[in-house]
């Protein structure tokens, strides 16, 4: 008991440290002017977050054998957040040929959608406008050009797995966050918030903290920036939290929320239901359909 309260202690000064010296990181990449397009504002507390916490999973990694090509290849050319998967880790399966068309045909897709039929949707629509525009951009980074890499890096020998497991596939909802959405978020907060929470707070806060800290940091590069909808985001990222115990509660196993036809619908309408409480109206508006004009998807 003694030597678990001590373990407990030195956790949380070491978890505190670690994310002092990513704010201060933070903090010296993104001193925009106050004079930028909203748009420019975001990308550049979006590009300051990740870079910050790139460098923490990088400061953190344990490679002495490592090669010189892969940290740089780590740092500059993969999105992912796994730097012990990706410096130490091998990949000795082939890419098949059906892969790469995938992922360059996801990629072709997303462009063709966002320069070509997102132009179909009258003008006056701004916000369905805003929010084809996001799919679009979603299918070229995160499932075309994150995907491609993953490819070329894999067929390198590099242990670069996909970071989107196919998240329409997901039967629950701690199975999307978990383990098909967006994986190079849910290594960096699974072991840097989540595991050293757990040794503080046990695992049920843990996971409430975990989903309270992704919606602050969204709040921050979604309702900042737009400068409205703020505390919405969290609160879309809390009812995924509440969504996700009600499906592990005796009740949601009893009816099955969490397998199956049932919990792909439930998981389905949890996501989607309340998707304007994260991306809301200001953020739409005043920050995607500028976006879109500034880079020629639009008029």
């Amino acid at each position: 008991m003694i030597h678990h309260r001590h373990q407990r202690s030195w956790k949380l000064p070491r978890l505190w440290q670690s994310w002092r010296q990513n704010a201060f990181l933070l903090a010296a990449l993104s001193p925009f002017p106050t004079n930028w397009p909203r748009w420019a504002v975001m990308w550049s507390l979006a590009l300051a977050i990740y870079s910050g916490c790139k460098w923490l999973t990088w400061q953190h990694k344990s490679a002495p054998k490592a090669p010189w090509w892969k940290h740089a290849g780590y740092l500059f050319a993969w999105p992912g957040m796994d730097a012990e998967a990706f410096l130490n880790g091998e990949c000795n399966v082939p890419v098949l040929w059906i892969e790469w068309l995938f992922a360059g045909g996801k990629l072709a897709f997303g462009i063709v959608w966002l320069f070509a039929v997102i132009r179909w949707i009258p003008t006056e629509q701004a916000y369905v406008i805003g929010w084809a525009g996001m799919f679009g951009m979603v299918l070229v980074l995160h499932f075309g050009l994150f995907h491609l890499l993953s490819c070329f890096w894999r067929s390198c020998g590099v242990d670069a797995k996909p970071l989107m497991h196919w998240p329409l596939a997901s039967t629950s909802v701690s199975e999307f966050w978990g383990r098909r959405w967006n994986t190079a978020f849910r290594d960096l907060t699974h072991r840097f918030l989540f595991r050293p929470l757990t040794a503080i707070l046990g695992p049920r806060r843990a996971i409430v903290a975990g989903f309270f800290g992704s919606g602050v940091i969204h709040d921050l590069v979604i309702s900042l920036p737009a400068s409205g909808g703020y505390g919405g985001p969290t609160v879309y990222f809390l009812l995924q939290c509440a969504a996700l115990f009600a499906e592990r509660s005796k009740p949601g196993r009893t009816i099955g929320l969490g397998r199956g036809l049932r919990g792909w619908l439930f998981t389905l309408l949890v996501l989607l239901l309340p998707a304007p409480l994260l991306f809301h109206s200001p953020f739409i508006l005043q920050i995607v359909v500028p976006f879109l004009r500034a880079m020629g998807a639009i008029s």
